[in-house]
């Protein structure tokens, strides 16, 4: 991660300047494209002799007429901007090593100067896409920014103070494409051209190009911000599968960057969805389960870099965002919740060295250290790795809990040729647990003190978990690219529990109990493979999308349960260890196997400049089986998604879509069938605007979500289930992200959603709220650095998270009463050296969450600190 904050850069010496006789080799005056007559591009000199004046103002690069833009050829990646003080005033470094590809189409508006580079992207080595901005920079400039305009558009923006400013292009082998831009007092002592002398008409003596230049006796404070430490991310790939805008997208997508995870101090890493609008966290059992609940339903499925995979424990180390696809997304990958779904991104290999360590000291004696290495291998840059660790020791506010976790993460990325690249990635964990089953729904338990643990001081856990990913890209050419990827994951469970809970007796305190564990082989093996290609239908210009995915997965259980006499306990004064563990069990094994083959297809229609149509469509073909019963369940299923979205303005985007997704159920009916998958739609509207320039994005989304099919308890066989259930959603929910001002940074959001049973073969529980639905929440975590002085790299940060009342599980009325935390931070980083001190839960709030039936309490007051150095 490149982070641009407030930089002071000091000028190099005289004697780093190239020689004049070298100079071509260095400095080259940038070709340009003028919408006048696309056609003229300024061939870059070879020789010395051919070099021409450069562009000395702005002026010289006014548009002439409204010609169309030339279409470009090839989008070149730019990977960092610079901003160096010159004797004149300053150089912006667009920094990439295909500078000479580079088209640029200028024009001016009042004292602005803008250039468009409609053949380029800023995208960080790690893939994640960024803005530049620089306030006040020099005398006479207003602001400087550099930001992604559209998908293939990077747009360089000078605003003068008053009159227009004076720039100068050029393109350098080694840099990239460099804006020379003169301050006011610079430009103020220039003088009018004139006819050369005639010693300079001499043979040899042909006009140099005006250099930037790093000479000067003083340095130039230079304050910049960048999206690449901000809140706001313009695009993400979880809703397209390619690289899309949010703006225009005609669905509801939320990302939580890596600097929110840094700045709230994230040490689960699914608590990052608390800033998204209509999520609430489901995680129970020690945190073990990363469960999401969206727009009133449960992702029980999460991606991993696109790839669906389980809820089950993942660590944060390697996670560079989280993004946050709102509704259903069956139409890309398949069986999932309508709320929707949640997508962890990996930390990628990066082109240049970077080094990172971390140490965290929290309260309950937690500790966890962290290395993130990342760089070449090679001299020319072809090979890449990226390493991260972790080893976590903690303990809990909840007895009996010690959790150990080794995270260990490397991975590769070889360039074949500038057209392949290929990927590869493992993971393992070692985690072993304390076991906190939490309390069942019941009135009962909710005095109890938070504490409390009503299993055994030697419940435990034991999770292995082996991921691999690879991934193949290629690029046939600009506009078809395939990319291929296959994953696996192989996991492996063993526990035992002494907290099976039964019932409380008639005397409201003591609770029967059982004994219950096993081990089980969880085992999912995935093939994606997507056909990219971009063409024109007369003006109409189209992105398609065509892919195919293969899911296997197995699972594998030996387990036991013990149902006769084992100790009960008082859950208003327990005494534990009177267990005596029974010779003889009741072992069972059980076997499941799921295979899904999916094939999809997608088209993005940019229909006008401002208006964007978003069709697609996906068939999956289903077999599920189970050891216990002779016959295989098969399914298929339909999913499309129609979108549109139109732009009135640029900063605005209105939108909406339908769209259908599907889940397998893997309940059975008295005679041993599988129930038909869950069926649901959803009807959305919205508007997404980009604001203070581009520095903060919000969106408002109505939606309305009907699910059938639910599975519910039969009532002539409670053992089993029915096809009755019906749940409607509907809520509006509101998400804000980005900058205000330099150093201060905002995330936030807030909705009501109104989740409730509409059909059940139950029906004093129709018209009742879903379990786990709070009916309103809100969020709000802004952060401020100071940019200037001595305290320079001092951020104060604070927020607020509200979960309104909801109930804890459908057949108990159970109701988990509302709840505000209060959370702080404070940080300073100064040169490669960090140090933060996090407080959450500040007023040390009572409160629990649920999973859907037990209920888990939460953190009181904790304070937690980092140290980190990075090079």
């Amino acid at each position: 991660m490149i982070v641009l904050t407030v930089l002071v850069v000091k000028p190099a010496k005289a004697q780093n300047i190239p020689k004049s006789d070298s100079l071509v080799n260095w400095l080259r005056p940038a070709k340009l494209v003028q919408e006048a007559k696309p056609d003229q591009v300024t061939r870059i000199p070879k020789q010395l002799t051919e070099v021409e004046s450069a562009i000395t103002s702005a002026q010289m690069l006014l548009v002439q007429s409204a010609a169309p833009n030339t279409p470009p050829t090839s989008v070149v990646q730019v990977t960092a901007v610079k901003a160096n003080p010159t004797a004149k005033g300053l150089e912006i470094i667009l920094q990439t090593t295909k500078g000479e590809q580079l088209q640029l189409v200028n024009r001016s508006a009042g004292s602005n100067f803008i250039t468009d580079i409609p053949n380029a992207q800023l995208r960080l080595p790690s893939g994640e896409t960024f803005t530049f901005r620089s306030e006040k920079p020099i005398a006479g400039l207003r602001e400087i920014t550099v930001t992604n305009f559209d998908a293939n558009t990077i747009r360089v923006t000078v605003i003068g103070e008053g009159s227009l400013p004076t720039v100068e292009l050029f393109d350098s082998p080694n840099e990239g494409l460099i804006f020379s831009v003169a301050s006011a007092a610079s430009s103020a002592q220039q003088q009018p051209q004139t006819q050369p002398t005639p010693e300079q008409q001499k043979p040899g003596n042909q006009a140099q190009p005006t250099q930037p230049s790093t000479s000067g006796d003083e340095p130039i404070e230079l304050v910049v911000t960048g999206e690449q430490d901000g809140y706001r991310v313009p695009d993400a790939s979880t809703a397209t599968k390619t690289d899309t805008p949010l703006r225009d997208i005609p669905q509801s997508i939320q990302v939580i960057p890596q600097q929110v995870i840094k700045d709230q101090g994230i040490t689960r890493i699914s608590d990052a969805v608390r800033n998204v609008s209509g999520a609430t966290i489901q995680s129970g059992y020690g945190n073990l389960v990363g469960d999401v609940n969206l727009r009133g339903f449960v992702s029980n499925s999460v991606l991993r870099d696109g790839f669906v995979t389980a809820p089950f424990f993942t660590d944060g180390a390697n996670i560079e965002r989280v993004e946050v696809l709102k509704g259903p997304a069956s139409v890309l990958y398949g069986q999932s919740s309508p709320g929707g779904i949640v997508n962890y991104i990996t930390k990628q290999p990066l082109n240049e060295p970077y080094y990172s360590a971390e140490f965290t000291v929290g309260s309950y004696d937690f500790y966890k250290p962290s290395l993130d290495f990342s760089g070449p291998l090679t001299d020319d840059k072809r090979l890449l790795y990226r390493l991260n660790i972790s080893n976590e020791n903690s303990s809990s506010y909840r007895d009996f809990i010690n959790n150990k976790i080794f995270f260990i993460s490397p991975a590769f990325t070889y360039k074949i040729s500038d057209a392949t690249t290929l990927n590869f990635a493992y993971e393992y964990l070692d985690g072993n647990f304390g076991f906190d089953r939490g309390f069942p729904p019941f009135s009962a338990f909710s005095n109890l003190p938070r504490n409390r643990n009503l299993g055994e001081p030697v419940d435990y856990q034991i999770v292995q978990v082996h991921r691999f990913n690879v991934t193949l890209d290629q690029q046939f050419s600009d506009n078809l690219r395939l990319r291929s990827g296959f994953t696996g994951r192989f996991e492996y469970l063993n526990g035992e529990y002494s907290n099976q809970y039964a019932d409380v007796e008639a005397d409201g305190r003591t609770l029967d109990r059982q004994l219950s564990g096993g081990v089980s082989y969880n085992d999912s093996l995935t093939l994606q493979t997507d056909l990219i290609g971009k063409f024109n239908t007369g003006s109409i210009a189209h992105q398609l999308l065509f892919g195919f995915e293969l899911i296997r997965n197995t699972s594998r259980n030996a387990g036991f349960i013990f149902n006769g006499d084992f100790p009960k306990i008082d859950i208003f004064n327990p005494t534990y260890g009177l267990i005596t563990y029974p010779k003889t069990l009741e072992s069972f094994g059980s076997a499941s196997i799921s295979n899904t083959q999916g094939i999809y297809l997608q088209d993005q229609v940019t229909l006008l400049p401002n208006l964007k149509l978003l069709l697609g469509g996906r068939y999956d073909f289903i077999n599920n089986g189970t050891q216990e019963i002779d016959s295989i369940f098969y399914d298929e299923a339909f999913s499309p998604r129609v979108g549109i979205v139109y732009q009135p303005i640029e900063p605005i985007s209105l939108y909406a879509s339908y769209s259908r997704s599907f889940e397998p159920n893997d309940a059975q009916t008295v005679n041993k069938q599988f129930i038909e998958p869950s069926r649901s739609t959803q009807y959305e509207v919205g508007v997404k605007a980009e604001l203070f320039d581009k520095r903060l994005s919000a969106t408002l989304a109505a939606y309305d979500i009907t699910k059938t099919n639910i599975a519910t308890v039969d009532p002539k066989n409670p053992d089993y289930s029915i096809p009755v259930g019906e749940v409607k959603s509907r809520g509006i929910e509101l998400d804000i992200a980005g900058q205000i001002l330099p150093g201060w940074k905002v995330i936030a959001s807030g909705y009501l959603n109104d989740a409730s049973v509409s059909e059940d073969s139950d029906s004093t529980i129709i018209g009742k709220r879903f379990q786990n639905a709070p009916y309103h929440g809100a969020s709000l975590w802004t952060t401020y650095e100071i940019q200037r002085g001595d305290l320079q790299g001092l951020q104060f940060g604070a927020g607020l998270f509200f979960v309104g009342d909801r109930i804890a599980n459908q057949s108990d009325p159970y109701t988990l009463p509302s709840y505000v935390t209060t959370n702080a931070a404070i940080s300073y980083k100064r040169d490669h050296w960090g140090a933060s001190l996090n407080f959450k839960n500040i007023f040390n709030i009572n409160y629990s969450e649920t999973n859907g039936y037990l209920i888990f309490p939460q953190a009181p007051f904790t304070v937690q600190g980092t140290i980190s150095v990075t090079f």
